[in-house]
C-alpha cells in the first residue's frame, strides 16, 4: 500500500467504503485481516499477480455484505448499499449539518464579537467537529483533515493573533484576517462535501 495507484490500496479503500456502516473497530479489523491475507498469499505464491490474489478474495461489496451480516448490521445476501442506506444509517446526521456548523462558527464571532458570538461560535465549532468525526460520510483521513482545517486551525490563528503584540492594529487587518479564515472554512466545507460518500 505505497501509492494511491496501488491496486491493493484501492481494493482496501473500496472495502472500507462499502463497509462504512460497520463500527470503526470492526472495519479496521476487517481491513487488517484482508491486508494480512494479501501479504501472506503474496509470500506463499510469489508468481501470482496482485489481480489474481484480489480476484480470489472476492468483490469488495460482497466482503462488506458478509462482514455486515456477521456483525448483525446487515442481512446475509442483501446488497450492502441497501443496508448502508437503511437501518444502519437511520438517525444519522445529514452531511451538510457538520459542514454548516463548522462554517457558520466564524460568522457568529464576526457579527457578535462580544456576547454571545464567541460562545455560539465555540459551540458550533465543537458540535460540528464532533458530528464530522462521528459521521459515516467520510473516511478517517478526510475527517482529520476537516477538523484540523475547520476547527483547530482557526482557533490557533485567532489565539496567536490575539496574543501577538506585532499584530496590525485597527479593524481592517482583523476584517481581512477573518475573511481569509472564512474563505478557508468555506473551502474546507466545499471539499468535504465533494468527497463525501453518498
Amino acid at each position: 500500500m505505497k501509492t494511491s495507484a496501488d491496486p491493493i490500496r484501492d481494493y482496501l479503500y473500496a472495502v472500507e467504503r462499502e463497509a462504512s456502516a460497520l463500527s470503526a473497530d470492526h472495519r479496521q479489523e476487517l481491513l487488517a485481516d484482508l491486508a494480512e491475507h494479501i501479504e501472506v498469499t503474496r509470500a506463499e505464491r510469489p508468481d501470482a499477480t496482485i489481480g489474481e490474489i484480489l480476484a480470489e478474495l472476492g468483490d469488495p461489496r460482497t466482503i462488506a455484505a458478509t462482514a455486515l451480516a456477521e456483525a448483525g448490521t446487515g442481512a446475509a445476501g442483501a446488497s450492502p448499499r441497501a443496508e448502508v442506506g437503511t437501518p444502519a444509517r437511520r438517525g444519522k446526521v445529514h452531511p451538510l449539518v457538520p459542514l454548516l456548523m463548522l462554517t457558520l462558527s466564524l460568522p457568529f464571532v464576526m457579527v457578535f464579537p462580544d456576547h454571545p458570538g464567541p460562545l455560539i461560535g465555540a459551540l458550533f465549532r465543537i458540535t460540528g467537529a464532533v458530528l464530522l468525526c462521528t459521521s459515516v460520510h467520510w473516511i478517517a483521513v478526510q475527517k482529520t483533515t476537516g477538523v484540523l482545517l475547520a476547527a483547530v486551525l482557526p482557533i490557533v490563528v485567532i489565539f496567536a493573533w490575539n496574543q501577538s503584540s506585532g499584530a496590525p492594529a485597527g479593524d481592517t487587518p482583523a476584517l481581512l484576517a477573518n475573511l481569509a479564515m472564512l474563505a478557508l472554512l468555506v473551502g474546507t466545507a466545499a471539499w468535504l462535501w465533494r468527497v463525501r460518500r453518498a
